[in-house]
């Protein structure tokens, strides 16, 4: 079951789990204006007991260095929360933002949520 975290004008944020993973859902840009309210939605989710996390830019047509910064920043706080953090992303134009500044080896990449979801993370209650 899908939850609404976030719907404005901009964009909209949903979750939903999905074999020991918190999928959350970008419908939007991902950028100045969106970046801090999807920080805000995933902090939530962590001060709520999610830990493993998969963030789906698939629906998501921008992502600029705010976006990158936010993804960043939650990546640091899902650690220091012992959870951890996958990227769904097919489209090149995101990647490329990923690849030029070298974050691209960082993340974990998947095409898909069942892709992403195919092994229960490291930790988590199957």
């Amino acid at each position: 079951m899908r939850t609404s975290i976030l719907h404005d004008e901009h964009m909209d944020l949903t979750y939903y789990p999905a074999n020991g993973w918190t999928i959350v859902e970008v419908n939007g840009e991902v950028d100045i204006h969106t970046a801090p309210k999807i920080q805000e939605a995933v902090t939530k989710l962590l001060d709520e007991g999610h830990r493993h996390f998969i963030l789906d830019l698939c629906p998501a047509p921008f992502l600029d260095s705010m976006g990158l910064g936010m993804i960043v920043a939650i990546t640091k706080r899902i650690r220091d929360h012992e959870g951890s953090l996958r990227l769904i992303c097919t489209d090149d134009r995101i990647l490329r933002v990923f690849r030029r500044t070298g974050l691209r080896k960082v993340y974990a990449f998947h095409d898909s949520v069942d892709q992403a979801t195919q092994h229960t993370p490291h930790g988590a209650a199957a």
